[in-house]
This record gives C-alpha cells, sequence and structure tokens, in this order.
C-alpha cells in the first residue's frame, strides 16, 4: 500500500464491513500499521443513510449487536413509516478465523422469497457502491483497478461498472473461483504485492 502512495496513484478501501463505523474500521488498521485515513474508505452504512434521509424513510433496522451502527442509522431516519427492503451488502459468505460464515446475503435472499420483494442493495457488488468508490478518487472506472478476493462482489462488481479487476489468492479465495461460469478476472494475483508489481510496471 505504501508503494502504491509513493507512486502517486489514487487509493480507496472498498469494504463491504456492516458491524463498525468507517472510524473504527480505519481505527483498527491504523493498529495493525496501516496508513489510511477515513476518507480513502467507502462503504455501505453512509449510503444507506444517505438513502433514508434523501427518502423520508424510517425503517426497522435489523442490525448487529454493538450499538454504534445503530446510532449512526438511527440519526438519519425520517418521520414518516414506509416499507423498504434494503442490505447494506449481498454477501453470501464472509470468513472468519474458524473458516467461512453465513452472510447477510443468504438472508436477504430467503426474505426476498418469502416476502416478495426486491431487496435494494448499497453495498458491493452494487454499480451504485463501486461508483461511489470511484467518485471519491475522481477517476473513471476505465482508469481504475479493483483488486479484491471476492470473485462475485469484488471482480464481478467491479466489472460491471466498467472497471478492471484482479484477484488475489487469499482471504475468500477457493480454487473453484477460477471455473465461475460468468465472473473472469482480468488476471489471479497471489497475493497484494503481486497486484502491486504488475500495476506498477504498466506506469
Amino acid at each position: 500500500l505504501n508503494r502504491i502512495k509513493a507512486s502517486g496513484l489514487k487509493l480507496q478501501f472498498c469494504t463491504n464491513e456492516t458491524q463498525a463505523t468507517r472510524e473504527r474500521f480505519v481505527k483498527k488498521l491504523q493498529g495493525m500499521g496501516f496508513d489510511i485515513s477515513v476518507a480513502e474508505v467507502t462503504a455501505p452504512a453512509p449510503a444507506a443513510c444517505r438513502i433514508l434521509k434523501e427518502r423520508s424513510l424510517r425503517p426497522h433496522l435489523l442490525v448487529h449487536n454493538g450499538g454504534t451502527m445503530l446510532q449512526q442509522m438511527l440519526g438519519h431516519v425520517g418521520r414518516h413509516p414506509r416499507e423498504m427492503w434494503a442490505f447494506a451488502a449481498e454477501q453470501r459468505y464472509y470468513k472468519e478465523t474458524d473458516g467461512l460464515k453465513l452472510d447477510v446475503g443468504a438472508y436477504m435472499k430467503a426474505l426476498e422469497y418469502a416476502c416478495d420483494v426486491q431487496a435494494e442493495v448499497v453495498g458491493k457488488p452494487a454499480e451504485m457502491f463501486f461508483e461511489s468508490a470511484l467518485a471519491e478518487m475522481g477517476v473513471p472506472p476505465q482508469q481504475a483497478i479493483m483488486i479484491g478476493d471476492d470473485i462475485v462482489n469484488d471482480v464481478g462488481g467491479a466489472q460491471r461498472c466498467g472497471m478492471r479487476a484482479l484477484q488475489v489468492r487469499t482471504g475468500k479465495y477457493r480454487p473453484c473461483d477460477e471455473n465461475h461460469p460468468h465472473v473472469k478476472p482480468d488476471a489471479y494475483v497471489n497475493n497484494l504485492a503481486e497486484a502491486v508489481d504488475i500495476i506498477l510496471q504498466q506506469l
């Protein structure tokens, strides 16, 4: 990451983190030694808050325990109750130290089917999410590259937005990703350092 910043390239972190605010997310990464600021992070919660405020919606919130995200969301709800099905992310699973866990996307699809409604997704892989990240950097999609470990949410979402995308063989990556029927990364890399090598060689 330091090499990317030193090169003068713009950098934006795209996360579907919904259990913590961007401030807490950044503080955690800074504690691990990463040079990162809140302005360099695109996350679903701010977008969801903006939608609630713009449409004067007052939803029933289903959120993780902890309080910080709930307080952030409640600060932007309106007075008039209306129906809205919005999910911050569409991920099927996420990775913990003890293995893969079902994520909100699985429950979203179940609720869509049970209630016969279409969910509104504001996190990855929604085009709105990637367009927001590009706007933060002031860069058109044709001049941006996504580096991620999720074949659908990172790679697929970025490519649908017009970006190129590299998939790293770390994190959520699984060998079967390379046989995905619909999404094909522009390249596979073994880790972030290798991705940076490829990008800097093109400058």
